[in-house]
């Protein structure tokens, strides 16, 4: 899976952790300050943010641009000598540009949310009458936001763009890879499906987890320091009263809480996942010989396949009741969490209408990347059964023992057909 599209996966993948780890480090350990050399300095401590889209091309943000780009290059440089791979230029710079366009997105996400703060005040007081304004001042403060939201669409949908070319890339080089195997790999059961379908399926999924798994990274090192710094608002929670960084502690633990009761309401779903799969290939097997073989796909045959069909989904459909009910009830009542927490400070008068949208956006995005692996489970679940399939084809040429749920449906075909 892995080995066709990235040089060394193992060797790989640790190096490019590493790399990130070390890249990340240096640039808050100093690497923010050596862009003064180049006339790109860090914000002066203690100056006001800047409102607005040209926050997105500023000095700061000039240079770290400079930086991401000089990091990939030595990355891709290491890479393309010490093991190049005909696909490096997709499975390294193309995943490089990927990155980038969702770091950038989080970035206009942290300026929507230092726009929120000043708007909302703005709005408040001519909603109290202290404060005058003209129209036009009211449509330029809406411009601001305009401009951002612009901007980050449509870099959305170019990033969109590439990555649907980089699934697709993907894909070709797993089925280059296992076709060029394919005599050793044909007695696999569902073999032609497993590399005309789940290689997709697999491509597709791992990107979308892996740029959901870093935008929530990146979201989460940039909004927790806002969040931080906002908190300063508040002073308790309800209930357990006045604790040290009140909403990075409601946070953590809402989301752990979360968390955890999903996953143990889904435990049951990859393995019937995978069971689904198998037994809808079997069905579409013989429907496929009977377009070729008259004495094939009979109804008696189709009839006890497809109850199995209708077996599986059965049980998938009952045990999706109690994970959908876990799932749910946690997702609403995390759309008024927020509030509940803020509520003391609200009765309180201690915080504006800017200052709580601003408290309430940086919660979300601080919950919405903690709550990763909540709201990626059902995903997660496809991907398990997914990755079974493809292990077998794996284990096939690494002369490894297929899977234990490969090898009991070969005992049974072997029981079935002692010829």
């Amino acid at each position: 899976m892995f080995v066709s599209f990235f040089p060394q996966p193992k060797l790989f993948f640790t190096s490019a952790a590493v790399w990130s780890l070390a890249a990340i480090l240096f640039w808050f350990f100093g690497g923010e300050q050596v862009g003064a050399m180049l006339g790109l300095p860090p914000a002066a401590a203690g100056a006001p943010p800047i409102i607005g889209i040209a926050v997105l091309w500023s000095k700061p943000f000039l240079w770290f641009y400079i930086y991401f780009v000089l990091c990939v290059a030595a990355f891709y440089a290491f890479w393309a000598w010490y093991s190049p791979h005909p696909w490096q230029n997709w499975s390294i710079l193309m995943t490089a540009v990927i990155l980038f366009f969702i770091y950038f997105n989080v970035q206009v996400s942290v300026a929507v949310n230092a726009w929120y703060g000043p708007f909302f005040d703005y709005v408040q007081g001519l909603m109290s009458g202290t404060g005058k304004s003209t129209d036009s001042e009211f449509y330029l403060g809406l411009a601001d936001f305009s401009w951002l939201a612009l901007v980050g669409m449509n870099v959305q949908v170019v990033n969109a763009f590439i990555v649907s070319h980089w699934i697709f890339r993907w894909r070709t080089a797993m089925n280059n890879y296992f076709v060029e195997n394919w005599s050793r790999l044909r007695h696999i059961e569902g073999a032609s499906q497993r590399i005309q379908e789940d290689t997709m399926r697999f491509s597709q999924i791992m990107e979308d987890l892996g740029s959901s798994f870093v935008q929530s990274i990146m979201t989460l090192i940039a909004f927790l320091p806002v969040m931080i710094q906002l908190q300063a608002h508040i002073t308790e929670l309800p209930i357990v009263g006045a604790v040290p960084q009140p909403l990075v502690v409601a946070a953590l633990a809402w989301c752990l809480f979360g968390t955890i009761s999903v996953m143990v309401a889904g435990l049951k779903l990859p393995g019937l996942q995978f069971r689904n799969q198998r037994v809808e290939a079997a069905y579409r097997k013989e429907l496929v010989y009977g377009e070729d073989y008259a004495d094939r796909a009979q109804p008696a045959t189709t009839a006890e396949l497809f109850a199995n069909v209708r077996h599986n989904y059965f049980r998938l459909y009952f045990h999706y009741i109690y994970f959908n009910v876990v799932r749910y009830t946690y997702l609403q009542a995390d759309n008024i969490f927020s509030l509940l927490i803020l509520g003391p400070s609200l009765v309180a008068h201690k915080i504006t209408f800017g200052a709580l949208n601003q408290i309430s956006n940086a919660f979300g995005k601080v919950t919405g990347s903690l709550q990763f692996l909540l709201s990626s489970w059902s995903t997660i679940v496809e991907l398990q059964s997914v990755h079974k399939r493809l292990r077998a084809f794996e284990a096939t040429l690494e002369g490894e023992p297929l899977p234990e749920i490969d090898q009991r449906y070969l005992e049974r075909q072997g029981a079935e057909d002692p010829a």
